[in-house]
């Protein structure tokens, strides 16, 4: 599942589910179906799919690809729009965002010719210039050609001084990774230095000798979810199996992960326990080895550190020191005061959000703390910097109106941030800020498409118990009546569906020129679930409350058609992941509102999630199946054990990955094969790799959306 950095499942999850990591690259991942059969209460004859490297699962899904292939792909719409789509992600125009440290900016950069991607850096003062001049550090390409490996860069930790990396690479692009140390210098690993075989966890440098690491040490060591519980401090030198254990969580808890963050205050190490997905206890590491539990409530999340003063946000209101923050505030606590005494310390309010609004992302900088704030899903960016008398001040900085603004990246070391601006119609741009006054445009990408035929309008829909559910409709200005029609949504772990301008692989990619340009429209449902209006507007969606999602999504759906921009029988629908459960959800529920559905990447068999790649830990989310009650519940919308034969469902595109370990292929699998068997129009593709996401390369993404596309554009007469 997609979530926030900061909310990377509860109690008894040991009962329900059993660790199911294996070694990716070179085993099959293979599923406790037994268990899964019996914990769902029905019979079901597709569990052998869910042998995800079996020799007769993997020949079903050549036959699928095969039949989804001819289908698709031999239609010329579909190499149209994987040209123009990779063309557009290939394009040197795209801005290489980057990280900030010290004097520097890194980039990884992938092209036409960085296929798997180089990573590399040059100066802030250089990267103002249009055409700065990169230092390679790292070549994915090269490396794959040397060791015939398909690595996929999953990103790097190095030491204040820059010169160690823990690099970690993935094979096929899973969550599963390798770590390796890296020389970025003389550009070599190192022979002798730290070393993590392919695993789910987490490795980051406490200082150049030694780092915090969580991974599979072997038997017991891994939760029911799949990630780590136990974090070792591990010396250079030392075998992994001589590392000394700082902090182990319990058996049945989601994760424990280290994190540590670096600048001129000092190092802060956090030892993070998750007993579940909203849930963790932070632990600061001191400097006698011994752990101390921080006096933040479960709920927060812990954004970065400025000044000593660790930046959380909260999830609910929050009683303290004889007064009550409100729910969604953003807060600090000086962390490294109270590590020192282990005395209670001041907690400071930073901002607190209203109704409407929500604080999207928060970056900590050198001296200052940065947040995205949106009110009615448009975004501005404050600044917040601590007061002579005690407090903070709050400023919001100058940037455009009417989108999306993001933080890229603020600098630990220095007063440097970069920010961008950008909307369904707008091509990204990118601001630097030093500090002071305001922030100046540095970059902006070109258009890629003519958008002066198109509108952008928000609208309001009454879900089924009256609450009003907004919309973005995108749609040329010249239309009249109803047109092809995509809505998409997501409604859960309170991600947030802000304006893009069509360059997010997890989102419609590309539309502009492959859908808008071309007479169509695309509609973007901000359902409860998500995080448009703060915690609440997901909390409103949790658990017993999962059908309100689903009705919100056919409420817009129903709006669009009442307002004549759509009928039933050119309106498609698109959602991955969890956005894939909500989908496949309401095409069995109303799919007398539907024409196509596209379901990429899905949940669907809910009675069954907790048994195959991480979802033990999304308990907090959906609730647990196990326990009789909630399973009745989850049985009343699980559209597994809802689809049914002799319905007229719309036809649908399942698309999925083979190295997906985090929501894995199986529930795609098997939901096709079910529908196949009840006579349902039915396509089916499966990726080699690309792990939970649009591909691992830019031509398995062009591929990936090329074929939604093709598909949508035949079933809705686009």
């Amino acid at each position: 599942m997609r979530s926030r950095q900061s909310s990377l499942a509860a109690a008894s999850l040991a009962a329900i589910a059993v660790v199911i990591l294996a070694a990716i690259a070179a085993a099959a991942l293979v599923s406790p179906i037994a268990r899964a059969a019996e914990a769902a209460g029905d019979d079901n004859p597709y569990l052998w799919l869910a042998q995800i490297h079996g020799k007769k699962a993997l020949a079903w899904v050549e036959a699928r690809n095969g039949r989804s292939d001819l289908a698709l792909k031999t239609d010329p719409a579909y190499a149209r729009d994987r040209s123009q789509i990779l063309a557009v992600l290939n394009a040197n125009t795209r801005i290489p965002e980057g990280t900030l440290d010290h004097g520097w900016v890194l980039n990884f950069w992938q092209g036409v010719d960085h296929v798997r991607g180089i990573w590399r850096r040059t100066t802030i003062a250089d990267y103002a210039r249009k055409a700065p001049h990169w230092q390679t550090l790292l070549d994915v390409d090269r490396l794959d050609r040397q060791l015939h490996e398909d690595w996929v860069w999953k990103g790097a930790d190095c030491t204040a001084g820059f010169d160690r990396c823990l690099v970690k690479l993935s094979p096929g692009g899973g969550d599963a990774a390798e770590v390796r140390e890296y020389d970025p210098r003389s550009r070599r690993f190192i022979p002798d230095g730290f070393r993590l075989p392919v695993a789910k966890g987490e490795a980051v440098y406490l200082r150049p000798d030694a780092v915090l690491v969580a991974t599979d040490f072997g038997h017991g060591s891994m939760t029911p979810s799949s990630y780590p519980r136990i974090v070792k401090l591990w010396r250079r030198g030392e075998p992994l199996s001589g590392a000394r254990t700082v902090f182990e969580g319990r058996p049945d808890d989601m994760a424990v992960m280290p994190f540590v963050f670096h600048g001129p205050y000092g190092t802060v190490a956090l030892i993070i326990r998750r007993p579940s997905f909203f849930a963790a206890d932070y632990y600061v590491l001191r400097s006698d080895g011994t752990t101390l539990k921080l006096p933040l409530p479960e709920d927060a999340q812990v954004e970065g550190v400025t000044r000593g003063q660790l930046i959380a946000a909260l999830q609910n209101s929050w009683t303290v020191g004889g007064r009550t923050i409100g729910q969604g505030a953003l807060i600090a606590f000086p962390v490294l005061a109270y590590a020192r005494t282990g005395h209670a310390q001041p907690v400071s309010v930073l901002y607190t959000p209203g109704p409407h609004s929500m604080i999207d992302e928060v970056g900590a900088g050198e001296d200052a703390v940065y947040a995205s704030i949106y009110q009615d899903v448009t975004g501005s960016i404050h600044e917040f910097r601590p007061t002579a008398h005690g407090g903070w001040g709050d400023r919001r900085l100058g940037l455009p109106r009417g989108g999306s603004t993001s933080i890229v990246a603020t600098n630990d070391w220095g007063p440097q941030a970069y920010f961008t601006f950008q909307s369904f119609l707008t091509p990204p741009s990118l601001y630097a800020y030093g500090g002071r006054g305001s922030p100046q445009l540095i970059k902006s990408q070109p258009g890629v498409f003519d958008a002066r035929g198109i509108a952008v309008r928000q609208y309001w829909a009454a879900s089924k118990d009256g609450t009003r559910v907004p919309y973005f409709l995108i749609r040329p200005k010249k239309a009249t009546g109803p047109i092809p029609t995509i809505l998409y949504g997501y409604g859960g772990f309170q991600m947030s569906l802000t304006p893009w301008y069509w360059n997010d692989g997890h989102r419609p990619l590309d539309a502009g020129e492959t859908w808008l340009a071309r007479g169509g429209a695309i509609a973007v449902a901000n359902i409860r679930g998500g995080g448009e209006f703060g915690p609440a507007w997901h909390q409103a969606a949790l658990k017993y409350h999962r059908q309100r999602a689903y009705e919100d999504f056919e409420a817009v759906a129903a709006d669009i058609e009442r307002r004549g921009f759509s009928t039933p029988k050119k309106l498609g629908i698109v959602g991955a992941s969890n956005g894939g459960l909500l989908v496949s959800t309401v095409m069995v529920q109303r799919p007398d509102l539907f024409a196509a559905v596209v379901c990429q990447r899905p949940l669907i068999d809910m009675l069954r999630y907790t048994h195959y790649g991480a979802g033990a830990s999304w308990i907090g989310e959906y609730g647990d199946p196990a326990d009789p009650r909630m399973a009745a519940y989850i049985r009343s919308y699980s559209p597994f054990q809802n689809v049914r034969r002799g319905v007229d469902y719309p036809p649908i595109l399942f698309i999925t990955e083979t190295t997906d370990d985090r929501v894995t292929p199986v529930f795609a699998r098997m939901m096709a094969a079910k529908m196949e068997a009840q006579g349902h129009d039915v396509l089916f593709n499966e990726a080699t790799e690309g792990g939970h996401g649009p591909g691992a390369t830019h031509a398995e993404e062009a591929q990936y959306w090329a074929l939604s596309y093709t598909f949508l554009a035949k079933r809705l007469g686009l």
